[in-house]
């Protein structure tokens, strides 16, 4: 079982990894999700996990010693542990990224936000023998913090966990997936009853019960729509 916990300032955030397929899959027990408050680990009145930041600049950094708490408290030296801290600075997050993720046996999500978290967090945790430390982006933009972030990935590492969809023969040909001569290709459009729909006409060949022309069609146009989105 995948063990991932997710630790933010804002927990209630990350409600909706209760619902639909994860939901299911907490419920047969292929993952497990738990979401932490960094602000428990905090001791001031205010409950502060930031400050300003060193050699000046505008925004407040999240201080390491909250991180540390929290990322102590749900581990241990005995568990091999992927810290996965959401940043626009870091690696952007692919389908390949989310097979590695898929086949870890624990994930921790640090959810930063204002201008991250101290670069030590995960600096120290890239020293300790039992951590795998990822800097990871989805995207080239900025979102006000990690959680969104965070289940993105979540759900697309999730869902190629064996059992998690009801059907795994549809993980065989979705974008990202298909493969042509060694290109990944993204998918072939898809169409269902009724065969005209205002007045546009589902291609006649899906409807032709040839599946050897069926099959020869979808790769033609996941080639045509993956050479589009390269032009683009």
């Amino acid at each position: 079982m995948l063990q991932i916990d997710l630790i933010s300032i804002f927990p209630d955030y990350l409600t909706p990894l209760n619902l639909s397929l994860l939901g299911k899959a907490q419920e047969r027990s292929l993952i497990k999700i738990a979401i932490h408050d960094l602000r428990d680990q905090t001791k001031d009145v205010h409950h502060s996990v930031d400050d300003t930041p060193y050699g000046g600049g505008a925004g407040m950094v999240m201080s390491p010693e909250p991180w540390g708490k929290a990322i102590d408290a749900i581990t241990n030296e005995k568990d091999q542990v992927d810290l996965i801290i959401l940043t626009p600075a870091g690696k952007r997050f692919n389908q390949q990224m989310a097979m590695e993720f898929s086949k870890k046996s624990h994930l921790i999500f640090a959810c930063g936000r204002y201008e991250g978290i101290d670069a030590r967090v995960g600096q120290y945790y890239a020293g300790k023998n039992n951590f795998k430390v990822h800097e990871v982006s989805i995207g080239d933009y900025v979102l006000g913090g990690g959680e969104v972030a965070a289940m993105v990935i979540i759900e697309a590492s999730t869902r190629l966990i064996p059992g998690v969809l009801g059907n795994p023969e549809s993980l065989k040909e979705e974008s990202h997936s298909i493969s042509s001569d060694d290109l990944i290709l993204v998918e072939y459009p898809n169409y269902t009853k009724p065969a005209n729909w205002r007045g546009i006409d589902v291609p006649e060949v899906l409807l032709s019960g040839n599946h050897g022309q069926i099959a020869k069609w979808r790769l033609e146009q996941a080639e045509r729509r993956t050479n589009q989105l390269k032009q683009e």
